[in-house]
């Protein structure tokens, strides 16, 4: 399936791999889609909705075996502080729904940033704009096809209680 996401790239002249998953389940985690695609969790990139206190809204792309660094990522795109968007607003905010949200073709152009961990694989996935599918791409092309900024925005994710 064509997304908008797969359209814009087409239109950059990048190539992509679109692979596509069972998304049935109400809710799946980043290691879940990357087991549904062939992939470590470390190269399935999850994309969140942020909004920072000075820039507003932003993406922020960080692999699916770690969480986003909120303070990492305020430093980076010149915040003092960034909170997740409530999930009732991402969608009329980039079109996207929770488990489709990526950084390419939404419905603004919201300033992205991209954890520096994706720059030391060959190919990484995103979401390509629809829940039950990922495009598969080189970093270097999502880099420029989402005009992202790259940094270290990740962390380990915690420890369960």
């Amino acid at each position: 399936m064509k997304t908008n996401a797969a359209r814009w790239l087409d239109s950059l002249g990048i190539h992509y791999e679109l692979r596509e998953y069972d998304a049935t389940d109400d809710h799946l985690t980043a290691e879940q889609v990357a087991a549904r695609v062939s992939l470590p969790a470390a190269r399935v990139f999850k994309t969140l909705v942020v909004r920072g206190d000075q820039t507003g809204v932003l993406f922020a792309v960080v692999p699916g075996d770690a969480e986003l660094d909120l303070k990492a990522l305020a430093a980076l795109s010149r915040n003092r502080d960034c909170e997740p968007v409530a999930l009732k607003e991402v969608q009329p905010l980039t079109g996207y729904v929770r488990g489709g949200v990526t950084a390419l073709a939404a419905k603004k152009p919201y300033p992205a940033y991209v954890d520096d961990s994706a720059v030391g694989f060959e190919t990484i996935s995103v979401s390509a704009g629809a829940r039950g599918t990922q495009i598969v791409l080189m970093p270097g092309d999502y880099v420029r096809a989402a005009q992202a900024v790259i940094g270290k925005i990740r962390r380990a994710r915690a420890a369960p209680r």
